[in-house]
């Protein structure tokens, strides 16, 4: 058989079981070996506890979404694993590893005719001094994948160092144990060599790299409330900030997280926050008054299953509505989407970097797909996306905040400028921020801080444009990974497709969609919603050929190429 281009294994375990960590070493054993990789997790919403697996897919090339099918499947146990059985695929070329004493394995397995090889990876481990079940499963996987020994000891070496010795040596011995016990099992699916590579891969989340766009991109204050998914960006954040002369406080919850970044903003340090649905429904009033008084802040949401609590471990598209629309009045601001774990960095970088040059909020959309993965990338290219905020200075007469200036953006005193004294507040106001009731003074400032975000040129960015042909594919955010695939798929088989994954999505671009569907005969809109809201915002905001068709389900079930 001949090796292919990637490959995929999922591992299960109740929590607690170490599936997450055996698919995590899994990744950072293939990275070092110079396989990119892709890990995202599946788990219940249980505190402790409850049912989890670890999804991994390796290749010669950057892979951005999961794979129709699974190659190898490893049942440490399978209790619950019946609920999210729909989220692992199996057939009848899949290898699934079971062990007998884990429990009967789920639909996902019995009825996809799928080759079930038993390993009693429980007894394995209790014949070894602290061994554990998920060391043993390390090794059949690394075995079957064609690693050697060594690179996983080195590897385990590495990450236990802090454990001390006997946990090293119990979890090199399961691993050999494991290496063992694969080595009578025929597994025909085996990579193709990787790619040669002068530079280290990195190896990060997407809410890792979210957070190094944002010091990237010149934030210096954050406050938030922990919130599932977004928590590891201010977990990252935290001491990272401070190595730059920054800061993170941890609000009493997201109401005063985002009046706090405001507050910041307002006296020149560019400020954050993360959060999820449920923190951003609480932010939205805020997010007004700094619309009102062209205060620049970022908002980090990522997305997840709703509404209300929804499915905090799971991902999902819906709160496109409530970041576009959701402010009351007319209240223009950005809106972004990163479209993979690598462009979270350079997305959040530049969405400070137009917060802070439009005196806007700007609102990125993450989800926790992406915010959770981790990924095997090359090293991300240097952007020199920096927030450059007009300032005033040497003012002299009275001082016009809201000046109505061409382009719209009008200077900012910070606080102890000499005669830059303002209301800054969420009154509509005059010119230099005296609170009025005026007509002439609402339409004014209403078109000041529309034009500025309508006039400028956002340039190349606003999108991924991919490919060519009478059919578009568009997409947004973390489906565009199997939207490019899908694609790139499609033209093997000689079907020219284009794949359209807009980075901006507001203020909204039609000059450029129009240029980019330019010849299109047929549209399929993809997204991961129940309602369709991606699809309901480019009717509403977009001239589209005539045929357009939609794909779209709510999660937790991503969306995958072949499908």
């Amino acid at each position: 058989m001949a090796p292919s281009p990637s490959i995929s294994v999922a591992i299960v375990g109740s929590g607690g079981a170490g599936a997450l960590t055996t698919v995590n070493l899994l990744l950072e054993v293939a990275s070092s070996a110079g396989w990119h990789g892709l890990f995202t997790r599946t788990l219940g919403p249980q505190i402790r506890g409850g049912e989890a697996a670890g999804l991994l897919r390796l290749a010669t090339h950057p892979v951005d979404c999961l794979p129709d099918r699974f190659d190898l499947i490893i049942g440490i146990d399978w209790l619950n694993a019946h609920r999210f059985g729909a989220e692992i695929k199996a057939g009848p070329e899949t290898l699934v590893i079971s062990d007998p004493r884990g429990g009967e394995p789920p639909p996902m397995v019995t009825q996809s005719g799928a080759r079930v090889v038993d390993v009693e990876m429980k007894e394995i481990a209790k014949s070894i001094t602290g061994g554990r079940p998920n060391m043993i499963a390390l090794g059949i996987a690394s075995r079957l994948l064609g690693f050697s020994v060594e690179q996983v000891f080195a590897l385990v070496e590495k990450q236990l160092g802090d454990k001390g010795a006997a946990a090293i040596e119990a979890s090199r011995a399961g691993i050999k144990a494991g290496f063992a016990a694969g080595a009578g099992i025929k597994f025909d699916a085996q990579l193709a060599a990787p790619v040669p590579s002068d530079a280290r891969r990195w190896l990060l989340s997407g809410n890792e790299a979210t957070a190094l766009g944002a010091i990237r991109g010149g934030i210096r204050f954050a406050a938030a409330y922990p919130i599932t998914p977004a928590t590891e960006i201010l977990e990252w954040l935290s001491p990272a900030l401070t190595k730059v002369g920054g800061i993170l406080l941890q609000a009493e919850d997201e109401l005063a997280a985002i009046n706090m970044i405001i507050g910041s903003s307002y006296g020149g340090t560019p400020a954050l926050t993360a959060t999820s649905g449920p923190g951003l429904s609480l932010m939205i009033e805020a997010i007004g008054l700094a619309t009102a008084s062209e205060i620049p802040i970022v908002v980090i949401d990522v997305m997840r299953g709703g509404p209300s609590t929804g499915i905090p471990t799971k991902s999902e598209q819906t709160d496109l509505n409530i970041a576009i629309y959701g402010l009351h009045g007319d209240a223009p601001h950005l809106v972004l989407a990163p479209l993979s774990v690598a462009d979270c960095l350079f997305t959040t970088q530049w969405a400070t970097y137009l917060a802070e040059t439009l005196q806007a909020p700007a609102i990125v959309l993450s989800d926790q797909f992406m915010g959770q993965a981790r990924a095997a990338i090359e090293r991300p290219a240097d952007v020199a996306f920096i927030g450059a905020r007009t300032t005033a200075t040497g003012i002299s007469g009275a001082y016009k905040r809201y000046a109505l200036a061409p382009g719209g953006v009008s200077a900012m005193a910070l606080p102890g400028i000499p005669g830059g004294q303002y209301t800054a507040d969420g009154l509509t106001h005059t010119e230099t921020g005296i609170p009025t009731s005026g007509a002439n003074d609402h339409l004014a400032q209403l078109d000041k801080r529309r034009d500025k975000l309508d006039h400028f040129n956002f340039g190349d960015h606003w999108a991924s444009v991919e490919g060519s042909g009478d059919l578009a594919l568009i997409t947004w955010g973390s489906l565009t990974g199997a939207a490019r695939e899908a694609a790139e798929r499609a033209a093997a088989d000689g079907l020219n497709v284009r794949m359209i994954a807009p980075r901006l999505l507001a203020p909204v671009q039609p000059e450029r969609l129009a240029a980019a569907l330019n010849g299109v005969k047929r549209i399929l809109v993809v997204e991961q919603t129940h309602s369709g809201q991606f699809l309901r915002y480019l009717r509403a905001h977009y001239d589209l050929p005539a045929e357009i068709r939609a794909f779209h389900r709510p999660g937790p079930l991503p969306i995958t190429a072949g499908e």
